[in-house]
């Protein structure tokens, strides 16, 4: 279990979770925070959370072996950085609200993802592609995000970007959090504007799947060795393939098919859904 500071675990609470999971033992990842322990079956997560009522706690289940996983691919857009990128980029065209809207019903799986991609990325046609470079300037980080890949970096994991955004972002974003690979979908120009198109074939819902069990295969580990995690509908099959997946903020449907949700905290429970304490955590 994880909480954010304002609902800090008090041994109390953790009393309470253990005594209904019938545990004996407890492990403080970081007091306050998050703790783990085992349990002989996997318990109710609703009656679990309902113990917990009044804290901002995400739980997650896990299985006790192979814990701290060997390859992660995460998500970009509203998962690493806060934004979606291409709703920001329409922003510099006017059709923000427009494209805004396209992207959230794709993302929660109401509209074809690539077709949803084609027909925003046509309503930029003739963008100038400085806009591009203004869209990066405003993009920030969720909070976790540098510590959770420097992190998994640290212990020799394989971490990788794949995203159903833009590689224009993917590849900065990778090199400025230390990701190991990326990929994206590669929008056109003709050196000075858009074009309106991207390059086929499109990064969608399958190729995020394909790319988590290329990155396993390259390591040579099972998919149970994976992490994944994302918030759109694009990446429930990522997320359901991985040994553990774990939805970031996810889009509805994506909460209703996930069970292990970051909802309160932030993306360095992915750390302590894997066991690792808060002292081992690198980056800043």
């Amino acid at each position: 279990m994880a909480s954010r500071e304002a609902g800090a675990l008090t041994q109390q609470d953790v009393a309470r979770a253990l005594s209904y999971v019938q545990g004996r033992t407890v492990t403080w990842l970081e007091q306050g925070r998050a703790v783990e322990f085992p349990a002989r079956l996997a318990p109710d997560r609703s009656a679990l959370a309902a113990l917990l009522s009044h804290k901002a706690v995400d739980i997650f289940i896990t299985k006790p072996r192979g814990r701290r996983k060997a390859v992660l691919v995460a998500d970009m857009d509203s998962t690493i950085v806060t934004a979606e990128t291409l709703d920001e980029l329409a922003g510099f065209a006017g059709l923000r609200e427009k494209i805004v809207e396209i992207t959230a019903r794709a993302m929660n799986g109401e509209l074809d993802f690539s077709e949803a991609l084609r027909q925003r990325v046509t309503l930029l046609k003739g963008l100038p592609v400085n806009a591009l470079e203004q869209t990066w300037k405003g993009i920030q980080y969720c909070p976790g995000a540098r510590t959770l890949v420097a992190t998994m970096n640290a212990f020799g994991a394989t971490t990788a970007l794949v995203s159903g955004g833009f590689t224009f972002f993917t590849a900065r974003v990778a090199q400025e959090l230390g990701f190991a690979a990326h990929r994206g979908n590669m929008l056109l120009d003709d050196g000075t504007a858009l074009t309106g198109e991207v390059a086929e074939p499109i990064l969608d819902k399958a190729a995020k799947l394909a790319a988590l069990e290329a990155f396993a295969a390259q390591r040579g580990v099972k998919l149970t060795a994976t992490l994944s995690v994302g918030d759109g509908a694009n990446d429930l099959p990522m997320l359901q393939a991985a040994g553990l997946g774990i939805a970031y903020q996810p889009r509805p449907v994506v909460a209703a098919q996930i069970g292990n949700r970051i909802e309160h905290t932030d993306l360095t429970s992915l750390l302590f859904a894997q066991g690792y304490p808060a002292s081992a955590f690198k980056g800043d």
